[in-house]
């Protein structure tokens, strides 16, 4: 059986040919009956002329019709050089309506159908060319990720879906058990503790095409399920796990895009990518690096700058060049406010044209050379400050960075940057809970055991990987030391008890005989977003969720029948 309508070409004029699909759009010129049939492949154009015997069948047909059709390719009168079938096309000699379509509810032919009405169509929406050729680059980064892992001898191991529930990461989805009355399932935030296991049975290379569930707010590249290129190795260490990723990716882009990825990658601290881009997934593909100038104002007369110094706060700024002229004051207030989201106090700036002008202009006469030598500042460029605690004044900026290269259009679309972001904090403090959780997750192995003390100190050996301001991948060497890991548990408050309560199970395992190792996972979705070109997650899953969790075609959730309830023992508040 032929898949593709449009394997047919000018070499194939004069076959008979059955061929099958969907009326994408039909056109009566003057008897002449002109049928675009579309299937996976794309548009093949048929001709039915007032002698066919299917003619008046022909002249009634709706779009989206399924129809099957016996006719002779011919060479086309009027090349179509935007038709991979552009020289062609087919005399029909009978056609036959296979499913006949009923008024559609929104024009696949136009593009301007509200979102919810084509999710709730979603089996519609997907036969257009850029969503189904979406789906398609999916299949395509799966494929070669599974034939680069197979050659490196990685062995592809399913894991359990209904797991035991356990704290740390985010909130989970959890499934009640008919079986055992008032217990309940969770479904995996990922493999994580079943690939450390399967370390520890031996298997040494193991990856696995992983679904995993994490009932969080939604976002446009965010889904509360998703997939994971899910690997993990043992005896390795940080550089092995990193090198093996960058082939991978190397590999999807040539077998996708035909892109060539130089290697290595580059490789920053965590520290280094705040310090410079205000973000530990720094988008790399412009400069506008955020530079510190507090020593520069260290004995400013300027009493805002000056309390920030005195209590220990950071004056920092980016160098827009060669726009100073581009940004009203008009302009600079919506910056301003755009900053104050990010809890930044205010927004300062400077305009250079020979002199300083701008909102602190007369507080920077003195230093004025020091302003001009340390930042490179040419005419017309543009300073933009924040000063304040570093924390708020990195996010701000890091965010401000990103803002003002898309506006101003700085951003290269057709440039790939790969970097790694290594040397995490060990554990960051939670406003919500009051207490210090783990930045990664419970089970990553601390540079330093003796220092997890000191935990706004204490690093991790873990590691992301980020392409295009998007982390498309995380990972980290794993604790395979029962006293590490006790120390570590001890660390985030555990008790003993608490902690065999929820990983008993991994804790013993670990006194087995576990080997060292360690592993990374990247996001399907996110990485086959950045190769499609496109910033909303749900163009890259054949059916998603809205960013209410809820599926508009399914209706799902929905209710249940109270028996079923009955069945599980709950009873609704």
């Amino acid at each position: 059986m032929k898949v593709n309508n449009t394997n047919y070409n000018i070499n194939n004029a004069g076959e008979t040919v059955t061929l099958h699909g969907w009326v994408s759009k039909t056109r009566n010129l003057g008897g002449l009956i002109f049928i675009d049939l579309r299937d996976r492949s794309g548009i093949i154009q048929l001709v039915v002329v007032p002698e066919c015997s299917d003619y008046e069948k022909a002249s009634n047909l709706k779009n989206e019709s399924v129809i099957e059709v016996l006719g002779t390719i011919q060479k086309r009168k009027q090349i179509n050089k935007n038709l991979k079938t552009g020289e062609i096309d087919v005399l029909i000699d009978k056609l036959t309506i296979l499913n006949e379509a009923s008024d559609l509810p929104f024009d696949l032919n136009n593009t301007t159908a509200l979102e919810d009405t084509r999710l709730k169509y979603r089996y519609l929406d997907l036969r257009h060319d850029d969503l189904k050729n979406n789906i398609i680059i999916k299949h395509k980064i799966m494929q070669s990720a599974r034939e680069y892992l197979n050659n490196e001898e990685f062995i592809e191991i399913e894991t359990p879906i209904l797991c035991k529930s356990t704290p740390e990461g985010a909130r989970e989805y959890l499934v009640p058990s008919r079986v055992n009355k008032g217990s309940f399932y969770a479904l995996p935030q990922s493999p994580q503790i079943f690939k450390q296991l399967l370390m520890m049975s031996g298997f040494e290379k193991y990856y696995q095409i992983a679904r995993c569930f994490r009932d969080e707010d939604l976002r446009a590249d965010r889904q509360p399920e998703f997939t994971q290129i899910d690997l993990e190795m043992s005896f390795i260490s940080e550089d092995d796990v990193m090198n093996l990723t960058e082939g991978l990716l190397c590999k999807i882009f040539k077998d996708v895009k035909n892109i060539d990825i130089p290697r290595p990658f580059v490789r920053l601290s965590y520290e280094e990518a705040i310090d410079r881009f205000g973000s530990d997934k720094p988008d790399t593909r412009f400069d506008m690096e955020i530079k510190d100038i507090t020593r520069l104002f260290k004995n400013t007369d300027f009493s805002v700058f000056k309390n920030v110094i005195e209590n220990n706060g950071i004056i920092n700024t980016i160098v827009v060049k060669d726009a100073a002229d581009k940004y009203s004051r008009k302009d600079i207030d919506k910056l301003t406010d755009f900053v104050k989201t990010y809890k930044a106090n205010a927004l300062a700036f400077l305009k250079y044209d020979g002199e300083f002008t701008g909102s602190i202009a007369k507080f920077v006469s003195s230093i004025e050379d020091d302003l001009l030598n340390n930042l490179k500042i040419e005419k017309n460029d543009l300073l933009l400050i924040i000063a304040g605690n570093k924390k708020i004044v990195k996010n701000a900026l890091g965010f401000l960075r990103l803002k003002v290269a898309r506006d101003l259009e700085l951003i290269d679309f057709n440039k790939y940057n790969f970097l790694w972001v290594t040397d995490f904090p060990m554990f960051e403090y939670s406003e919500e809970e009051k207490r210090y959780i783990a930045c990664h997750h419970p089970f990553t192995h601390p540079k330093d055991p003796d220092k997890l003390n000191d935990k706004e100190n204490a690093l991790a050996r873990a590691y992301d990987i980020v392409l295009n301001g998007y982390e498309v991948g995380g990972g980290s060497i794993r604790i395979h030391s029962p006293k590490v890991q006790k120390q570590v548990f001890e660390a985030l408050g555990f008790t003993l008890e608490e902690a065999m309560e929820k990983f008993g199970f991994l804790i013993k395992a670990l006194t087995l005989g576990a080997p060292p190792h360690g592993g990374l996972a990247l996001g399907l979705e996110r990485l086959t977003m950045i190769l499609c070109g496109t910033e909303n997650i749900r163009d890259v899953i054949a059916f998603p969720k809205t960013t209410s969790a809820s599926c508009l075609m399914s209706d799902a959730p929905n209710e249940v029948d109270p028996k079923q309830l009955d069945e599980l023992h709950i009873k609704l508040k």
